[in-house]
């Protein structure tokens, strides 16, 4: 079976090192040692000013809405995984989609003035599939109204942008390291921002509001991660440059044998350096990626129709169609993408694909 991701899994030897000294400690959450460890050595190979280490990608962004006080509307993008939709509602607020660019399929900021109103307090936008956003664009018109700016950037591990991490970018950006993830820690999700008071707000937060043992700083939720999940970190940070070359080769591979099939990828924003997360091809219609991907699971090959379906029409949200993110979500398909994915395999997908572009 080819699925469309697999986990790193690091050598067991070395994760069960890193379990040995928990089992010595006895600290096994609570902010303990190897979780502390992680932050600080993710900050160092990222160069980001702040990072707290969460319990996943989702409490990341509840966590940043929470902390920079939005209320009434957010404007964000149907083109993501639900959690960016959900985590809007789940904080009381109003989801407004703006449309998508059709070559990033990233939130287009063209479109974005039209769509503010007396109850826009933010903008939250996703880099999809680790690609960034038009940040320049969007910090201008956040700054001429006054709105706050929050990244989902759960697929942007190794992401750069101008020469930085996209991490850096945003009143706060989060990113989730679930073991989907080209670095993952089976569970897990981080908040980044280069304010200190809304760093310290962000600390308490994800501790119940805790100041110390016995006194509250301001309401708080268990959004901690433990140390096992940090020790799965660590161990896999050693390996990230290697995983992060093994999908830049894939991708390329990819692009060499789709060359001349009727099928596009994303276009990648100006300034910055990919991570290559995924594999995202766009077909010519619904029923052609339907078709192929029945062909491919046929053969036990398993893409995902990543992201399907457009946000925009959940049961709880209320917009109209946004024409481009209802389009491509028909017809886009990620191909699988893992570190011992091989040459053949590539091949043999791409054969399959070719084989029912046209029928």
């Amino acid at each position: 079976m080819i699925p469309v991701t697999k986990p790193f899994m690091p050598p067991l030897e070395e994760y069960q090192k890193l379990l040995q000294g928990v089992w010595e400690r006895e600290h096994l959450t609570n902010n303990g040692p190897l979780v502390q460890e992680l932050e600080q050595k993710l900050q160092d190979y990222l160069g980001v000013k702040n990072l707290l280490y969460l319990s996943n990608g989702t409490i990341a962004l509840q966590i940043a809405i929470k902390a920079l006080d939005l209320k009434g509307e957010i404007i964000t993008t149907p083109f993501s995984y639900v959690a960016t939709t959900s985590s809007i509602v789940w904080e009381g607020c109003t989801p407004v989609f703006v449309d998508i660019d059709l070559e990033t399929l990233n939130l287009n900021p063209a479109l974005i003035e039209e769509a503010i109103t007396d109850s826009t307090t933010g903008i939250l936008a996703t880099h999809v599939f680790g690609n960034p956003c038009d940040i320049d664009a969007i910090q201008a018109i956040a700054d001429k109204h006054g709105l706050k700016v929050i990244y989902d950037a759960a697929h942007c591990f190794g992401t750069k942008y101008k020469g930085k991490s996209v991490f850096s970018y945003g009143d706060v950006s989060t990113t989730s390291f679930h073991a989907t993830k080209l670095f993952h820690t089976i569970e897990g999700g981080a908040v980044f921002t280069n304010d200190e008071d809304l760093q310290y707000r962000m600390s308490r937060m994800r501790n119940f509001g805790h100041a110390g043992p016995e006194h509250f700083d301001g309401v708080g939720i268990n959004g901690k991660n433990s140390e096992f999940h940090a020790a799965m970190g660590l161990t896999n940070l050693n390996y990230i440059e290697d995983i992060l070359q093994s999908r830049k080769e894939q991708c390329l591979r990819y692009d060499e044998l789709l060359k001349g099939l009727i099928v596009r990828s994303i276009a990648v924003q100006e300034a910055s350096c990919w991570n290559y997360s995924y594999y995202p091809i766009i077909l010519e219609s619904e029923e052609v990626a339907l078709r192929v991907k029945k062909a491919l699971e046929k053969n036990d090959i398993f893409p995902r129709r990543y992201f399907y379906p457009s946000l925009d029409t959940l049961g709880y949200v209320e917009t109209e169609a946004l024409k481009v993110s209802k389009d491509i979500s028909r017809r886009i398909l990620c191909l699988p993408l893992y570190v011992d994915l091989v040459k053949a395999q590539q091949q043999k997908i791409v054969e399959i694909i070719e084989t029912n572009l046209i029928k």
